[in-house]
């Protein structure tokens, strides 16, 4: 079986370990599944990753020793992401004091880029069905094919709209409801 196979099957016994292997960075997630079957294999004496999960599946004081085995290995790798966090945190704060105009309108720019984007497309893809209605179909497939990439680029400017909406609110001193929740008990509150 590959790491991944086995770091899975170890997570019965430790759960945390499917947080550190899934999600979109693949060689993140191969290298912790390495690190979990290296553990595995210390933990039982094991010669590769098969062998080791077999004997920790069979052996329940082998399960608790992987969970403790494991536990430093989780404290490395949460403190790994807060220091990756705490340096984009870092970035954000020096975007948003830099005194370079530019630096801190880049979400503006970027919306109104995609806007202006947009609508140049939409606007030739009218003009090439009204010119040509033959190749409709085919326009529209093509169009279609745009839609991953638009999808990021629009995704991208909700999450720049949303996160300045939320700075400009912490800026005027209006709390922000931590969540759905909150935010549908602030909004019954205020219907009152």
């Amino acid at each position: 079986m590959d790491p991944i196979s086995i770091a899975l099957g170890l997570a019965q016994f430790v759960p945390t370990i499917i947080r550190w292997i899934s999600g979109d960075d693949q060689s993140k997630a191969a290298s912790v599944a390495d690190r979990v079957v290296a553990v595995a294999r210390d933990v039982t004496g094991a010669a590769n990753g098969d062998a080791a999960l077999a004997a920790i599946q069979a052996n329940p004081d082998l399960a608790l020793k992987l969970q403790q085995a494991w536990l430093a290995h989780d404290a490395d790798l949460a403190r790994a992401e807060a220091d990756e966090l705490a340096a984009i945190n870092a970035t954000m704060r020096a975007e948003a004091a830099s005194t370079d105009a530019y630096v801190r309108r880049w979400r503006p720019t970027f919306g109104y880029a995609v806007a202006l984007t947009w609508t140049a497309t939409m606007a030739a893809v009218s003009w090439a069905i009204v010119a040509e209605p033959a190749q409709a179909p085919a326009i529209i497939a093509a169009l279609v094919n745009t839609s991953p990439i638009w999808g990021i680029a629009l995704a991208v400017l909700g999450v720049s709209v949303v996160k300045r909406s939320q700075d400009k609110a912490l800026s005027a001193g209006v709390r922000q409801p931590d969540g759905p929740l909150d935010a549908l008990g602030a909004a019954l509150k205020a219907g009152r």
